[in-house]
């Protein structure tokens, strides 16, 4: 991206070049993609493509700067919006009681254990010592994995599923 960033340097697009630089820090990746991504629609490029584009057609990159330097504030505006939220929603989870914020990991550690014991351990356990130790059953095992993916990776979902079969029930 030099020939992005030496052409948004010398239209004078130091906002623009600042970015495309990630002479914000590391963390403004997201932000750098961001703003990439829309200087690659403007030319009708794809990201990977856009230093090459700079160095055959400057003219039309040099526009695309431009235009994407206007709305940069709008799209810094947004960004630091989204980090803000991040944090308020890192603060509000780390004011919760520690048995309100332990679920998820515990229910994994558990997930992780009975997956382990149910696969691997119990078997050689029944082996070395010559027991015959039933195994959870895996249909139940994956049920109570999917119930546990439902309620943490989309638990808005399952609640919308359940409240339009019990209104269909009606």
């Amino acid at each position: 991206m030099s020939a992005l960033v030496a052409l948004a340097g010398s239209a004078g697009l130091k906002v623009v070049e600042k970015i495309v630089a990630r002479k914000f820090g590391d963390g403004a990746g997201q932000l750098a993609g961001d703003i990439l991504g829309a200087i690659a629609d403007q030319v009708g490029v794809p990201v990977d493509q856009l230093d090459q584009a700079a160095e055959d057609q400057p003219a039309v990159v040099t526009q695309a700067l431009r235009t994407v330097e206007e709305r940069s504030p709008e799209l810094i505006a947004l960004y630091a919006s989204g980090l803000e939220l991040q944090k308020a929603q890192l603060a509000a989870e780390a004011s919760e009681p520690l048995w309100m914020r332990a679920w998820r990991p515990a229910g994994m550690y558990l997930l992780a254990a009975l997956w382990l014991w149910s696969v691997i351990v119990l078997h050689v356990v029944n082996a070395a010592f010559g027991t015959a130790m039933p195994q959870m059953s895996v249909d139940q095992l994956l049920t109570l994995s999917g119930i546990y993916m439902g309620l943490y990776m989309g638990g808005h979902t399952a609640k919308d599923m359940v409240a339009k079969w019990a209104g269909a029930q009606k």
